[in-house]
């Protein structure tokens, strides 16, 4: 069986990231799309308490579960199916249900950090790099944030100064070199969804040609 193909969609919180990958999905069909989220792999933190889970550095990578992240994405690129941790924000904590995906052509993975992890950078066909204004990512955060996720703006400024942004300069800015396509705007940037269109759907090709022993 063909090898399913992996797409990386890194960038800042706020970047525009999620619109990217949903713009992806309404060009390519979402019934061959899987989408993992790197939120989802947290590290499993129901011994702590609430405080202590609340004041865990999130934006650091070894707040990752990466083992099971990768194991997941290794299992999808073979044609299996995964099990997907749910993780609930609002009390920093991984919930009992799971969400069960796959097997799919194509695995988008959406996250911060994920081209700071060389094994994850070895699996992708594609690295794109979703690049957006401080500013606005802090905007957008501040919304995200109090309207879903029921924190307040003191609490977001706190933790966007304390761990959000001098982590994005640390670990999520330098990542930028390894991608194979850096958007400017995010999800906005249609000649650059285009081109990601345009060349996953000559990897499928290519896929349907080994399957088929033409490659």
């Amino acid at each position: 069986m063909a090898r399913g193909i992996l797409i990386g969609v890194a960038g800042g919180t706020g970047s525009g990231k999620t619109l990217v990958v949903q713009h992806m999905i309404q060009q390519l069909g979402s019934d061959r799309v899987v989408v993992l989220q790197q939120d989802s792999y947290y590290k499993k933190l129901n011994h702590l308490s609430f405080e202590e889970r609340a004041a865990q550095n999130f934006d650091h990578p070894n707040s990752m579960d990466s083992e099971l992240l990768i194991q997941h994405v290794e299992e999808l690129l073979n044609g299996w199916t995964v099990d997907i941790p749910v993780y609930d924000f609002t009390t920093h904590t991984r919930r009992e249900e799971t969400r069960r995906a796959g097997p799919h052509d194509i695995i988008v993975l959406e996250g911060i950090l994920i081209l700071d992890n060389p094994r994850l950078r070895e699996l992708m066909d594609i690295k794109v790099y979703v690049d957006t204004d401080p500013d606005i990512r802090f905007i957008r955060r501040l919304k995200r944030d109090t309207q879903e996720r029921g924190r307040t703006v003191q609490a977001i400024i706190e933790q966007y100064e304390k761990t959000v942004r001098p982590m994005h300069l640390q670990f999520v800015e330098p990542t930028k070199r390894y991608a194979d396509l850096i958007v400017p705007e995010g999800g906005y940037n249609w000649v650059a969804i285009d081109l990601l269109k345009t060349k996953i759907e000559a990897l499928l090709q290519e896929k349907s040609g080994q399957r088929n022993g033409k490659g």
